[in-house]
């Protein structure tokens, strides 16, 4: 594998309108989140809970796919590998939201107001939140580990044209400096220890999210694979997001040339052949269920998917009516904005090369997946309302995520700053 190009970190001040529009999503989800709390506490913590869901999966993806580039030995990413790293700034938001969420518990999990005797064992507040906030703790202490090791050897010398908290965190990310080609061999050799841990705790850390976090919502529903198939499409939102995020940073200064239609192209068979997987693992989960046929297994397809996809009704009569059963056509839409239009779409390799139509892809593929993290948690609430997941409030809370973690992105990547580019001259 040849040696990595040598990079530099440039402070950059925030492009304007993206900082106005990040602080107006911001203070829109803050009102409507505030407001929720007086008027409907219900409606207002779930809307809470689902984009802390998506908004830390995504996060926390995004330095899994960092760590992945590690441990395959990548060199095509360039400084993609930056620019999908930045996405962990919010990692640790990740581990405050949950820590607020508590105050939310009895609004979120019916479990905690119904117990079920049966799995009191497992589905009790001390052992759950114990467990996820220690799980989200040790992911975003790694996670700070790893985007430390990766930057540290371009931030040398940034500390000069930044002043306040940001001059004091790059004097305390690059202290003891022991010159380029060793801190870069130093580097390398840390991410090459953090990268699999990550990947190792990512996978079953986030395997135990998904049952707490989601399954749990419908206490009597189970499935073992649930976990991974929840992880992965998390990490396919990250991949969907990276690639939309190289589009838009075509021409980035410093990155001018760089952000190449094969790089593009990579990208684009990443999206293409991991929501492929995507689709596997559902089909593999759904496939089980559907022959075994067993109440306490079907009935969370039977909120999502209604009637038609059940064993004993798949049939041509009458599947347009049971197509209009609760949350179906939301679930469907998901699924065609996720699997469907990224396969169909994607399949030539100019669509891959061309940044607008994979960026549009891309952005079709994310909101897909924010419906999905709707669809796996609003049924288990609102089992009859289909639009649940819409409303001012919920709506509102999403944006104000939105906001939150554009700001947290830009302010990472270049004020901070740890998007490198090549150093050139």
């Amino acid at each position: 594998m040849s040696a990595a190009p040598a990079e530099q970190a440039i402070r950059r001040g925030l492009p304007r309108s993206a900082l106005l529009v990040s602080s107006a999503l911001m203070a829109i989800g803050v009102v409507a989140f505030g407001v929720g709390l007086w008027t409907d506490q219900a409606t207002a913590w779930r809307a809470f809970h689902v984009n802390y869901l998506y908004f830390g999966g995504l996060a926390q993806s995004g330095v899994v796919l960092a760590s992945i580039f590690v441990i395959v030995g990548a060199t095509w990413p360039g400084p993609v590998r930056h620019i999908t790293a930045g996405l962990s700034a919010w990692v640790p938001i990740t581990l405050v939201l949950a820590a607020i969420g508590f105050f939310g518990r009895h609004h979120i999990y019916p479990w905690i107001d119904e117990p079920l005797p049966w799995k009191a064992a497992w589905l009790n507040q001390g052992r759950m939140f114990a467990t996820d906030l220690a799980v989200l703790a040790v992911l975003a202490l790694l996670s700070c580990a790893f985007l430390k090791a990766s930057v540290r050897p371009a931030l040398h010398g940034a500390a000069e044209n930044a002043t306040g908290f940001t001059r004091r965190m790059i004097e305390r990310w690059t202290a003891g400096w022991r010159g380029e080609e060793e801190e870069r061999a130093a580097s390398a050799a840390r991410l090459r220890v953090l990268a699999p841990i990550i990947c190792l705790t990512y996978a079953f850390g986030y395997s135990v999210i998904a049952f707490d976090q989601v399954m749990s919502l419908s206490p009597i529903w189970y499935s073992n694979l649930f976990g991974a198939f929840y992880a992965w499409g998390a990490f396919l939102t990250c991949v969907s997001v990276t690639a939309l995020l190289a589009a838009a940073h075509r021409k980035y200064p410093g990155l001018e040339g760089e952000i190449t239609k094969d790089r593009l192209h990579d990208l684009g068979k990443m999206v293409f052949a991991f929501s492929v997987f995507w689709m596997y693992l559902f089909f593999s989960q759904y496939l089980v269920i559907w022959y075994g046929n067993l109440p306490e297994e079907t009935l969370f397809f039977q909120a999502r998917l209604g009637t038609e996809f059940l064993q004993s009704t798949w049939y041509w009569e009458g599947w347009w009516q049971r197509l209009g059963e609760p949350h179906v056509k939301v679930t469907l839409l998901a699924w065609i904005c996720v699997w469907v239009i990224p396969f169909g779409l994607l399949l030539g390799q100019k669509p891959k090369r061309t940044w607008w139509f994979l960026g549009g892809v891309a952005v079709i593929s994310a909101f897909g997946f924010w419906l999905e993290r709707n669809v796996l948690v609003w049924p288990s609430w609102a089992p009859e309302d289909t639009f649940a997941f819409l409303g001012w409030i919920q709506i509102g809370v999403a944006l104000g995520f939105l906001g939150a973690f554009s700001l947290t992105y830009l302010v990472f990547t270049r004020v901070f700053p740890s998007l490198a580019v090549p150093r050139r001259g």
